[in-house]
């Protein structure tokens, strides 16, 4: 399945770069094969909130994704990110996982999963 789990780093460089290549090498796979992927990464990461290292790979990966959708969006393959937080189910985003790798008409987007997102307050 084409769901990328990332990996907690440090901030070396060489960490940092070998988590980002091994997510490369999923979505290329996934690219060529003109399958739908799906990148998981931690809530706190994307706001840099648990080091350098683990912002740069969870906004570089939210940054691929969303380059990638372009190109998956022409050939009907998605690319998504879910963000996790740490109370979240893993089995649960397992499942939000799959469900946008089945769903074509969502691609480019950023899932928050967790028990303190509320998500968008209407005004």
């Amino acid at each position: 399945m084409n769901i990328h789990w990332t990996e907690t780093v440090g901030d070396d460089w060489s960490e940092i770069r070998a988590e980002l290549d091994r997510a490369f090498q999923m979505s290329r796979a996934a690219a060529l094969d003109e399958e739908s992927f799906v990148y998981v990464v931690h809530h706190d990461d994307l706001l840099g909130r648990r080091g350098a290292g683990n912002a740069m790979v969870a906004s570089g990966l939210l940054s691929a994704a969303r380059t990638a959708a372009l190109e998956g969006a022409r050939k009907g393959w998605t690319a998504n990110v879910i963000a996790r937080e740490d109370d979240a189910d893993p089995k649960e985003v397992g499942e939000w996982a799959e469900r946008m790798l089945e769903s074509h008409g969502v691609t480019g987007e950023l899932i928050r999963i967790g028990s303190t997102h509320i998500g968008k307050a209407l005004p």
